[in-house]
């Protein structure tokens, strides 16, 4: 009998036996993987040397520098909702939601950095020059049946009891030009299912992003950060509805793909970021003052080619090297079109610039 169908057999079994499991599904309690799922889903999520040769003299605003005086293009008619107490408010426009600190994020990466381990996570990326940290995937073991069998069994046989899913999590620092800083926690999730009609194997596919769990992690940062439980949750939770964020819609300009919003360039740009960060793209920098996100990307066919896949999230094995982008957002008042360009900047066309402006799309609808 194979590992994970023995595994499902017995998980299944302990189930069955226990008439009375209940679910907690209001706490969290996170445990890093101890072997990472292999999961097909695009785009790049491997790791190399960070490229300075798109720094632009004065120019490229990253989260270790913004310079006085690149102020980009301010939003008009946005609605945002915005809850503070003391130095620390929460913003919100449709189902997006970041922190806005008042302090510099040179003082924040330690305890954002503290928050995150504390909270049962292994970091797979730590860059404090890129204002990036990424969690390895983990599982909320929060979410297992709380009975008499699991308890029984599952300190000699922790490892027979899943819950089929995993998590991680991305957080992105931003400088403000009055010194304050934009933080953002973005979620990607995997679910484990049945990959044959005999369930005698399982295969890992991605789930929707879940913001109420981006919500909790800003919810629990803020109070990482100074404030009380009461505090956050009122921060959080009292909020009215924002207006939602407008669709976005794929269409062809000169022959190139582009992503249309119809929004100003702020709330562009942070769509694009929040995007960017939960469809797993590795992005290397970013240069608000003209809306450019460098990032990489490795095509499906090419994943394939090499069995990518199977070695996304373990380790060795050589991947197929990534190609570099930019995606860059450019704005007309109240209308943003997100385009692919290529490393010199020109309009890209290629099937590579479908798939991400598909991505993009797909996940600003």
């Amino acid at each position: 009998m194979k590992p994970t169908t023995a595994r499902l057999g017995l998980l299944g079994l302990a189930m069955a036996l226990s008439a009375c499991t209940t679910f907690n599904s209001e706490k969290i309690d996170y445990k890093s993987a101890v072997k990472a799922p292999t999961l097909e889903v695009p785009p790049d999520l491997s790791q190399l040397t960070r490229d300075t040769r798109y720094n632009v003299p004065g120019g490229v605003v990253s989260a270790n520098a913004l310079q006085a005086g690149q102020n980009a293009p301010a939003a008009t008619g946005a609605q945002t909702v915005v809850n503070a107490v003391g130095d620390v408010r929460i913003e919100r426009v449709g189902n997006q939601r970041w922190l806005v600190i008042q302090r510099p994020a040179d003082k924040l990466w330690d305890p954002v950095r503290e928050f995150w381990l504390e909270n049962g996570f292994v970091l797979v990326q730590d860059d404090a020059k890129l204002g990036i940290m990424e969690t390895d995937w983990a599982e909320n073991r929060a979410k297992l049946p709380q009975d008499v069998i699991r308890s029984a069994l599952g300190k000699v046989f922790d490892s027979l009891y899943s819950t089929g899913e995993r998590d991680k999590f991305r957080t992105r620092l931003e400088r403000k030009p009055d010194g304050g800083t934009e933080v953002y926690i973005t979620h990607r999730g995997m679910i484990e299912v049945y990959s044959t009609q005999q369930k005698d194997s399982t295969a890992w596919q991605p789930r929707p992003a879940d913001t109420e769990l981006e919500t909790e992690f800003l919810r629990r940062l803020m109070v990482k950060l100074g404030l009380t439980q009461e505090q956050s949750q009122a921060a959080a939770a009292s909020a009215p509805a924002a207006s939602a964020a407008p669709s976005a819609r794929m269409d062809t300009i000169n022959n190139a793909p582009v992503v249309l919003l119809e929004e100003g360039f702020d709330r562009a740009w942070r769509r694009v970021g929040l995007a960017l960060d939960r469809t797993g793209f590795t992005v290397e920098d970013r240069d608000r003052s003209r809306g450019i996100y460098y990032v990489r990307y490795v095509s499906p066919e090419e994943q394939k080619a090499k069995g990518f896949f199977s070695r996304i999230f373990s380790q060795g094995g050589e991947a197929s090297a990534p190609v570099k982008y930019q995606v860059q957002v450019r704005s007309e008042g109240e209308r943003s079109t997100v385009s692919v360009l290529t490393t010199a900047g020109a309009p890209e066309t290629s099937a590579n610039a479908q798939r991400i402006v598909r991505v993009l799309t797909d996940d600003m609808k």
